[in-house]
């Protein structure tokens, strides 16, 4: 556990649950600490193994108190109950602190949101879209991917062959199967496009909750209808997602709505070109015709057309994924989210 009192910053998970803020958290707090900042998190869900420093909720009592060498601590929230609790501490048990909050919504906020957002001391989107949806200051800073992590193929293991797929290359979407995903766009195309191209496997990496078990049976219905169960397959929940992207030649993000969306990046820095909706911030990470393709959320006939010449033409397939490499190494590093949410911190201390 790390001592509240050398603690300038603290990052709050109050979800139980896996999702996509608490992914952020895990990783990007140990970005932060690594440059400097004296950073811990709070609250249930957060992983053990993860290198992330600690508090318990005991030590809020120490929050009467500003840290060594400072006049204030942040309380950075990015869900609701988070900004709510921040508020409590700063406006009725008058803490000295500084609070900060972080947006992804592609959505008009509640009118309770809106009231939590303009008490912030400073606003984070993570997004050009998440932006247009706010009516304070703010300042944009995109998500990053860790390029340690997720880096392009090395070895023997990161090819189809090590898969034991059939085919040449690989086209693949990963995430829940769900309607919201898109999963039964990717599919039907997959249907549609593979008899064309003897060369490429399809897979779907992720899970169904129970509630989507019905979808996805009705997914793998169709595919078996179509006499294609041995080129598009349903992998499940893999052990490391990681190699997959690496095996990879193309990458499809079909989702109809998302937050901000982190998959496209972790395909482009794993050197896998990508056909992407404009959901979530999808189409501020991808230059069309350079690194990748976008189209309409929701729109299967443009997805299916911009999937189709990949397929045809893995030349410019490759050609693609190296310059969305490039992209992601450039303007989408973890280090860099790490490093301008690390100023918002200074401005503010």
């Amino acid at each position: 556990m790390a001592d509240i009192k050398d603690v300038d910053v603290i990052a709050p998970n109050f979800k139980r649950r896996l999702s996509g803020v608490t992914s952020t958290i895990v990783q990007l707090v140990p970005f932060q600490a690594k440059l400097g900042t004296r950073i811990a998190v709070i609250g249930p869900g957060l992983p053990d193994n993860a290198g992330l420093p600690k508090i318990g909720f005991a030590a809020l009592l120490g929050l009467w108190r500003a840290p060594r060498g400072r006049r204030h601590r942040i309380w950075h929230a990015r869900r609701n109950n988070e900004m709510g609790f921040g508020l409590f501490l700063r406006d009725v048990l008058r803490m000295p602190l500084k609070l900060v909050f972080t947006s992804a919504a592609q959505r008009r906020h509640s009118a309770y949101t809106r009231f939590l957002i303009r008490r912030m001391d400073a606003v984070i989107a993570t997004s050009d879209r998440s932006a247009s949806f706010l009516k304070v200051p703010f300042r944009v800073i995109h998500h990053g991917v860790d390029l340690d992590a997720f880096h392009p193929p090395r070895g023997a293991d990161d090819t189809i062959a090590a898969s034991g797929l059939p085919g040449r290359h690989l086209v693949g979407c990963f995430g829940r199967i769900r309607h919201q995903k898109g999963t039964d766009l990717f599919v039907r195309a997959m249907i549609e496009l593979l008899p064309h191209h003897p060369d490429w496997t399809a897979i779907v990496c992720g899970r169904a909750t129970a509630s989507h078990t019905a979808f996805a049976d009705g997914l793998r219905a169709e595919i078996a209808a179509a006499g294609l169960s041995d080129r598009i397959l349903f992998l499940g929940e893999v052990p490391d997602v990681k190699v997959w992207y690496r095996r990879l030649s193309l990458y499809v993000a079909p989702s109809r709505n998302e937050g901000f969306g982190l998959t496209p990046l972790e395909a482009m820095a794993s050197q896998t070109a990508v056909v992407a909706s404009d959901a979530g911030a999808y189409a501020e990470m991808i230059t069309p015709g350079k690194t990748g393709a976008v189209v309409p959320a929701g729109d299967y006939e443009a997805l299916r057309e911009a999937i189709r010449p990949y397929l045809a033409d893995p030349d410019m397939t490759e050609r693609h994924a190296a310059a969305g490499l490039a992209e992601v190494r450039e303007n989408f590093a973890l280090e860099n989210e790490a490093k301008a949410v690390n100023a918002v911190y200074a401005g503010l201390l």
